[in-house]
């Protein structure tokens, strides 16, 4: 996988969003429907007003269904989505191949299908996600530059999402090196069911038995399965060692403004969001995927050829706090919640 710029992505695609409004019958004859897997992380409502603002500045009407976790919901909601008239769909997988039917009736009827985020394996769909191999790589620096030795855990995401694996392949590659050397010792990696923060809790929690507390740094696939590692680890008196995580939620920023969690790799998903509306709008008006301006062919693992879109990620560390700030993704009084005066520069 290859990241872009989104600022090089965002001009040819406002041209062809300006393009294809010009020629669209009305504006609110465009329906797109987006299935959101769960609305348990912080990210996702970000993800949605993104959405919803992309959506209705070209003239298109949202609607969407939440399926709490469920894959059959999922399932469910997607046919309801197709039946309500959706043009095009947008889908968080709660677990792709469990929805797979009901994104092949979409594909039969000509209705174009965007993998938000998440993959969803199938040539006829879009994908849409940040570089997740490379989030990976970048948690696992932070952890390895902060804790360049000792008995590291893995606490992975959900087993039937596809991300928990890029992600997890991303670190190893990182990790190797050393692991090779002796230097460091992954004594115990899970998958964290649904990505919820409660099942890396747990799971930490078991871990830290095992292991008699003999654990120096955890690389954490999330902000949520990170919130639990911390939490387990702060029980423990354990409070500092090194955790990574991912999405730039806020409970995230202030721990890493804290010292209790080390990195989250932020990925800004205004711009995800923005990008997805545009697709769908282009997508919806009949322009086929391979014509999506930086479009790439990609090759899952599996050696299905799709055409995707990769945004970059940026690892936010206490040395450059001030950029998610600058950006207006958290507010300074947010971030710097409880930190002691003198601990980060950005908090005074």
């Amino acid at each position: 996988m290859c990241g872009r710029n989104f600022v090089n992505i965002l001009k040819p695609l406002l041209v062809a969003v300006t393009a294809v409004s010009a020629t669209a019958a009305t504006a609110d004859d465009l329906i797109v429907g987006v299935s959101w897997s769960n609305f348990q992380e912080e990210r996702w409502k970000t993800d949605e007003a993104a959405i919803i603002r992309g959506l209705e500045s070209n003239g298109a009407q949202y609607i969407s269904a939440d399926a709490q976790s469920s894959a059959s919901k999922q399932l469910a909601d997607i046919e309801a989505l197709i039946a309500q008239g959706a043009d095009a769909l947008i889908i968080l997988a709660q677990d792709a191949s469990a929805i797979g039917s009901a994104v092949q009736l979409a594909a039969d009827e000509g209705i174009p299908v965007i993998a938000y985020d998440r993959l969803i394996e199938n040539p006829d769909v879009f994908y849409l996600t940040f570089d997740n191999v490379e989030v990976g790589r970048m948690q696992a620096r932070a952890i390895l530059q902060a804790q360049p030795n000792g008995n590291y855990v893995m606490i992975k995401g959900s087993p039937t999402d596809a991300n928990a694996d890029f992600l997890r392949g991303g670190q190893q590659e990182i990790l190797q090196a050393a692991i090779n050397a002796g230097e460091i010792t992954i004594v115990a990696e899970a998958y964290t069911d649904g990505w919820l923060p409660a099942n890396a809790q747990r799971n930490m929690e078991q871990i830290l038995t095992a292991q008699d507390n003999d654990v120096d740094a955890v690389v954490a696939s999330n902000d949520g399965t990170a919130g639990g590692v911390v939490a387990a680890l702060s029980a423990q008196g354990m409070d500092g060692i090194p955790v990574s995580g991912q999405d730039g939620d806020h409970a995230a920023l202030n721990r890493v403004a804290l010292g209790t969690q080390t990195v989250s790799i932020w990925k800004d998903s205004r711009d995800l969001g923005d990008a997805a509306a545009k697709i769908a709008v282009i997508l919806a008006d009949g322009v086929p995927l391979d014509d999506i301006f930086y479009a790439e062919d990609w090759t899952s693992p599996s050696g299905t050829v799709m055409n995707a879109m990769f945004l970059e990620p940026v690892a936010i560390q206490r040395d450059n706090l001030e950029r998610v700030v600058r950006a207006q993704w958290i507010t300074q009084e947010v971030l710097c919640q409880n930190v002691p005066a003198g601990t980060v520069e950005i908090c005074g």
